[in-house]
């Protein structure tokens, strides 16, 4: 193949690469991080392993920028450190699996929300069941109160479903009912 026929599929590759990069970093919002941070996340889904001089040198972003960025994808189950004999910079590799990177940030961000709110629920209940074993306050006040406490039952539903719903993906159980599909376009 001659070198301007090279150049030319070296191109055409780096805008396919270029195009999913773009994409990625768009909807990383979705994950809670920046679009910085969602094209670094995609820049290593295309490498194998990355220290931070590698990603500031492929993305001319601060060093520090880098750092907190990798930090943020670590959190949410993206990207690992990775041990490396024989170096002593730090290496990190994208999860390729996007299923595991989803059940990791989902199955978190699920079971936060479901215990803080069942949390405060617990506590909101027993404030207004005290309000509504009262005898010396209005019939209005107690009818106010058996109704949140009404609201707060419907809403322990949802919150103990979506407990079980983190519990069936982070188990696969998921895929029982929602099978993944083979890559058949």
């Amino acid at each position: 193949m001659s070198i301007n026929r090279e150049e030319e599929v070296r191109e055409k590759l780096e805008r396919a690469k270029d195009e999913v990069i773009g994409a990625i970093a768009e909807t990383m919002d979705l994950y809670g991080v920046t679009s910085s941070a969602g094209t670094l996340y995609a820049t290593m889904y295309f490498n194998d392993t990355m220290n931070l001089d590698e990603m500031r040198e492929e993305l001319n972003m601060s060093k520090p920028s880098m750092s907190t960025g990798v930090r943020k994808l670590q959190d949410n189950g993206m990207v690992k450190r990775v041990f490396q004999r024989g170096t002593r910079k730090h290496l990190y590799r994208a999860e390729k699996d996007f299923f595991e990177s989803f059940m990791a940030f989902y199955c978190k961000m699920w079971e936060r929300e479901a215990r803080q709110n069942l949390e405060a629920i617990s506590v909101a209940e027993k404030e207004l069941e005290e309000i509504v074993e009262m005898t010396d306050i209005s019939e209005a006040l107690k009818e106010e109160a058996s109704s949140h406490l009404d609201l707060l039952a419907e809403s322990k539903i949802y919150y103990k479903w979506l407990k079980r719903l983190s519990e069936s993906v982070k188990s696969e159980d998921i895929f029982e009912f929602l099978p993944k599909e083979e890559n058949d376009d």
